[in-house]
């Protein structure tokens, strides 16, 4: 029997009621950093001297002060004509793979007659359209470029050449998403409010949006939404002729990468996911985070029930704590249409909850990414 259409919905958890219910301390974003050592930097030319800390306002207005620091390399400062600063990333009790980063600025006075940011050892540049940012410059986004160019400007009203540079920036890219949406050479200078917040779902989201612009902008119709590195080692597997910009890992943002890639007018997309994920989008669930919504049981034995499964199958069904486990016992039963229904209804929910523009496929993979098991 074919599955009824589900109610597709996005449950939410509030940041910052999240925050503050574990007592974390909120962190400085990378544009925040760079906007304070460019400013520290310029400053340093126009007195001969660096100072010790220096103040920065942040886009909410808010005035916040971070200490300053000799840069890695190369710390001259010539009054007039030279000026250099650095500051450290202090993420807070965030995870983030920049905490900690050295983010060194140097400034020279530039004979064009106009102030422009360039990209030092480790600041990555843009190689691809679609990130909002020129090809060829560095990856500053819009925000933190305003906050550099603003405090800079606030202390010398002198065309400068505003070198950034990140000595672990190569390193540090290799965790992110840098390369696959082109930016090449290290990492990117971000930030929307200049502060971070622990476990912040935002940061992610963001990137979610940015590696499907990036592949929209290169010309691409399909896209493979993965939710971890074994669902997309099994997407690549499966889909050897796609490029690597179609993949993306969204993670538990399944709803995020649908909308937008409706948005961005693309015609198809693909869900890999294991078991567990792939129930949530079952149960109309596209925020999948386990801690936000349980399995559904009741789901798992419908799915049972109406592909007319064996006691042991209805059993685990019903006895079970996670997909997971409903899924090897229909693997070792031999029997996969409970698991072929769940996808189904997966690309039900889906396609419910974006509308006609865009078909969607969901394909179920096992807990090695090594084998489909199940699609529709």
């Amino acid at each position: 029997m074919s599955p009824e259409t589900p109610v597709p919905f996005e449950p939410e958890l509030s940041e910052e009621v999240a925050m503050r219910r574990k007592g974390l301390k909120k962190g400085w974003t990378t544009g925040s950093c760079a906007a304070a050592a460019a400013k520290a930097a310029a400053l340093s030319l126009v007195e001969g001297t660096r100072p010790s800390t220096i103040a920065i306002t942040l886009p909410s207005s808010q005035i916040v002060s971070f200490r300053v620091e000799k840069p890695d390399s190369d710390d001259r400062i010539e009054k007039g004509q030279l000026g250099s600063a650095m500051v450290v990333k202090d993420g807070g009790d965030d995870p983030d793979c920049t905490h900690g980063a050295h983010i060194n600025v140097h400034v020279s006075l530039n004979s064009t007659g106009k102030t422009v940011i360039a990209a030092g050892q480790g600041l990555g540049v843009v190689t691809l359209a679609g990130l909002g940012i020129p090809v060829g410059e560095p990856s500053i986004t819009k925000v933190p470029r305003k906050m550099i160019l603003e405090e800079v400007s606030s202390v010398c009203d002198k065309p400068l050449v505003i070198t950034i540079s990140v000595p672990a920036g190569i390193e540090m890219a290799e965790k992110t998403t840098n390369e696959r949406l082109g930016i090449i050479g290290g990492i990117s200078i971000l930030g929307t409010t200049g502060i971070v917040k622990p476990f912040s779902t935002a940061a992610y989201r963001a990137s979610v949006v940015q590696q499907i612009d990036v592949a929209r902008a290169q010309g691409v119709k399909e896209m493979y939404l993965v939710t971890g590195h074994r669902s997309e080692k099994a997407a690549m597997a499966k889909f050897g002729e796609a490029t690597s910009v179609q993949f993306v890992e969204v993670g538990d943002f399944t709803g995020v990468a649908l909308k937008r890639s409706r948005a961005k007018g693309m015609t198809k997309v693909t869900v890999v996911a294991m078991a567990g994920k792939i129930s949530k989008l079952a149960d109309g669930v596209m925020m999948t985070h386990f801690h936000r919504t349980n399995v559904n049981t009741n789901l798992l034995l419908e799915a049972a029930k109406q592909t007319g499964a064996s006691v042991v199958i209805v059993n685990s069904a019903t006895e079970t704590n996670t997909a997971r486990h409903f899924a090897q016992t229909c693997i070792e039963e031999n029997f996969r249409d409970p698991l072929e229904w769940l996808c189904k209804r997966a690309k039900v929910a889906c396609e419910a909850f974006i509308g006609p523009e865009m078909e969607v496929d969901v394909i179920m993979v096992d807990f090695e990414g090594e084998e489909v098991i199940a699609s529709a």
